[in-house]
């Protein structure tokens, strides 16, 4: 086990240098071959020539290529300094970049968005295993009829109403219609009730997508594990159904959700940006949004950054589970 652990770590560590590449590359090597001048992409089309040229001095856009990206990955570990012109800002590490525009580094405008999103992101985590894997075993295990149709409707609505129009429904119904809540983000520092209040819509009109999803994924995999052998030589050794169901077929089942979860949730961490602005939760998602409507290229630079390494952090905890439910992946 310590040996997958530390293959697994050494991986993360190479995917991570793989993905800070990939961002700078993207951000700052593409641009510059297809004629972009990125300082202008950073200050904006209407800034004035004196205020390009200063930005093209402080990321250092007149140096090397290979001097630009170790600047790059250096500043988000051990921090950067920004100089030019006689003009030096500091970018405390980690330093995912600087806003031109805000005059801000985009680090704390980050992690004061942060919270938002990982308490959106989790809670709705929370409610979509609970009700997605519940119903998709029910289903399995009562193929064919009444209840197992009628939770795969209920499914395939779930992944084909897109989360703007049950988010607008929902307030519609519950804020505007029945006044059940308020309709509005309170900060967790300011009042819990508050902010569970607040939180309760968007956790449930985004579990309801995912939830969906799991389901159909649980009870297509659940059938699976049903018809193998080891199955039925569990049921014939007179084993109860309970511990041939909760033992042996979720073990099995739980492989393809874990894969899923580790997706998705890292995902969801870089911003649930349809479900933020409908709730006008003031999360990465909104943020980001914003910043592409301003053309704030750092902050959408930041976001990307906390994206992938929020897919890589989950996937590496999902492999961590996998050898933990599956005793094959230890002795591979």
């Amino acid at each position: 086990m310590l040996a997958y652990l530390i293959r697994r770590l050494f991986a993360a560590a190479v995917m991570l240098v793989v993905i800070v590449l990939v961002v700078f590359s993207i951000f700052f090597l593409f641009p510059k071959w297809a004629g972009v001048d990125v300082a202008l992409s950073f200050v904006g089309k209407q800034a004035d020539p004196a205020a390009v040229e200063g930005v093209r001095q402080k990321l250092g856009l007149d140096e090397p290529i290979y001097f630009q990206a170790w600047e790059f990955f250096k500043g988000i570990f051990a921090g950067r300094t920004y100089s030019g012109g006689g003009d030096v800002t500091q970018c405390a590490a980690p330093c995912f970049g600087y806003s031109f525009r805000t005059e801000q580094a985009v680090w704390p405008v980050l992690t004061d968005r942060l919270p938002v999103t990982l308490g959106l992101a989790l809670g709705a985590a929370v409610l979509w295993l609970i009700f997605g894997l519940a119903a998709g075993v029910l289903s399995a295990l009562k193929r064919g009829t009444l209840w197992d149709r009628s939770a795969m409707i209920v499914a395939l609505a779930g992944v084909s109403l897109p989360i703007y129009f049950t988010g607008m429904l929902s307030l519609a119904v519950f804020v505007f219609g029945l006044n059940w809540f308020k309709g509005e983000y309170v900060p967790l520092e300011d009042s819990f009730t508050g902010w569970f209040g607040g939180m309760i819509l968007p956790w449930v009109t985004l579990a309801f997508l995912y939830a969906a999803m799991y389901a159909r994924i649980t009870r297509a995999t659940m059938l699976e594990v049903l018809g193998e052998d080891y199955i039925r030589t569990a049921r014939a050794k007179g084993l109860r159904e309970k511990t041939v169901i909760g033992k042996h077929a979720m073990r099995s089942t739980m492989t393809p959700i874990l894969t899923m979860l580790g997706m998705d949730l890292g995902a969801l961490i870089g911003g649930a940006i349809l479900t933020e602005t409908t709730f006008s939760l003031p999360g990465l998602g909104q943020a980001v949004l914003n910043a592409i409507k301003t053309q704030d290229l750092p902050i959408i630079l930041g976001v990307v950054l906390i994206t992938s390494l929020a897919v890589l952090v989950a996937n590496l905890v999902v492999d961590v589970l996998y050898a933990v439910i599956d005793p094959r992946v230890r002795l591979s």
